[in-house]
């Protein structure tokens, strides 16, 4: 079970999460709705060129705009885009044209049975799709901390032929669960695993890190 760790701010916590056996770090750059946790891209860049052999780093923005996620996959250096925003199809094309050796990752927001019919539009388009849960009211689309129906879930990672990694209100109470129902390809965590207290919003808390990571992990 690959367990991608989202969110990361800093250097100490992008270490942790790698010490506990993450196999990929998100980096929240480019953002045009509300999240608390977004940073510059010389900022994520400084901690993507730390990051030791083999562990992918994650662009997550939601421009709609090729031109600009090109940019800032160069700016960063990440080594895979996830594209969080209904960026139109052709967008995504060209983005996948100019940055031929970047994976791309599109975010499927699970909010009824329709999910199925548009996770599967992108087959042929991205290398996986990311089934997440999104919040009008508070106008996120993504570290919800909400979840969605995870039979839906399931039936997307059966009938889609892309590698469907599991998110939205994902933390260690929940992920064997989850695993179990949508035995998706890989999993990802933010605000399940973030130390909120004295105003920490976005900082990582090492107990739950480790314990959401040990659970996924259990999972062949």
């Amino acid at each position: 079970m690959r367990v991608k760790i989202c969110g990361i701010t800093n250097l100490e916590d992008a270490r942790l999460a790698v010490s506990f056996g993450a196999d990929a770090l998100g980096f929240i750059v480019g953002v045009r709705r509300k999240a608390e946790d977004a940073i510059s891209p010389k900022e994520a860049r400084q901690i993507i060129l730390s990051l030791p052999p083999f562990i992918s780093s994650v662009l997550v923005t939601d421009f709609l705009e090729a031109k600009r996620v090109i940019e800032l996959c160069k700016e960063t250096g990440a080594t895979t885009i996830q594209l969080q925003d209904e960026i139109p199809l052709d967008e995504i094309i060209l983005v996948r044209k100019s940055v031929p050796n970047i994976r791309v990752v599109k975010a499927v927001h699970v909010t009824g049975p329709q999910a199925v019919d548009e996770a599967r539009n992108y087959e042929g388009h991205v290398n996986a799709i990311l089934l997440d849960t999104i919040n009008i009211k508070e106008d996120r689309i993504g570290g919800t901390g909400l979840t969605h129906d995870w039979r839906i879930s399931r039936r997307i990672r059966e009938r889609c032929a892309l590698p469907v990694i599991l998110a939205g209100g994902l933390k260690p109470e929940n992920i064997e669960e989850a695993i179990r129902i949508v035995q998706p390809y890989g999993v990802d965590v933010n605000s399940g695993v973030e130390n909120s207290e004295g105003g920490l919003h976005g900082r990582k808390d090492p107990d739950r890190v480790r314990a959401f990571i040990e659970k996924a992990k259990k999972f062949a």
